[in-house]
């Protein structure tokens, strides 16, 4: 076991040197679609954010510009996911009703703005978010209080640092707090894919280390 453990340091070790160093040669680019290299910068930035928070399995996979036409089989198909289930978003809602006091994220469990993780193939419900909150907070917050809307995309760009079809739970330029979608919990195999930081950039990751990481409150809010 304790071989074990050793290599397992030793690999963390190595991916975190590779990623260092990959962000290190790349020169710094202000305008993120101007070529290659700057979007190659995205992927060794979250890789570097990833391996230093102690997630071993993941994988960034980069999709042609026209990904977002495509059927969800077809996108099943490019990233290799194990089904149209195991396609996920990530998206920014703002509590459009939350006290005058609330205006950011320092709070978690009565937060102006959430991250939810939820599957392409689910129906989102944004009650069962109010609702979970409502008791959350063991009721002193009225109900009244909690109305989870989509925050606008420049809202959005701002808290996250991501565009809008990129967004990802990971190097937010704001710690929001994560809400995952009790249906990916259950996912087998325990692997899906989500947002990667640019429109045309994935990242699979392994559930039970996006939960680690991510510390998400895990909530039933979907229907298929």
């Amino acid at each position: 076991m304790e071989e074990l453990a050793e290599l397992e340091s030793r690999q963390i070790q190595i991916l975190h040197r590779i990623a260092q160093l990959e962000l290190s040669i790349l020169p710094p680019s202000n305008n993120s679609h101007s070529n290659g290299l700057s979007t190659t910068t995205t992927e060794a930035r979250l890789s570097v954010v990833l391996v230093d928070g102690g997630v071993k399995d993941f994988s960034f996979k980069r999709v042609p510009s026209d990904y977002y036409d495509w059927s969800l089989e077809a996108r099943r198909d490019i990233l290799a996911a194990a089904s149209i289930h195991h396609l996920c978003k990530s998206i920014v809602l703002v509590n459009t009703q939350a006290a005058s006091d609330i205006t950011d994220c320092s709070d978690r469990q009565n937060s102006k703005y959430y991250v939810v993780v939820v599957q392409y193939t689910a129906r989102f419900s944004a009650d069962t978010v109010k609702n979970f909150l409502y008791t959350l907070n063991n009721g002193k917050i009225p109900k009244k209080r909690f109305n989870l809307r989509l925050a606008p995309e420049d809202i959005s760009h701002k808290l996250t640092g991501f565009e809008h079809n990129g967004v990802t739970c990971v190097g937010m330029k704001t710690d929001i707090p994560v809400i995952l979608d009790e249906a990916i919990v259950k996912f087998y195999p325990d692997f899906f894919w989500l947002g990667g930081g640019e429109i045309d950039l994935k990242l699979g990751i392994r559930t039970s280390e996006f939960i680690n990481f991510t510390k998400p409150f895990i909530v039933n809010c979907s229907g298929s």
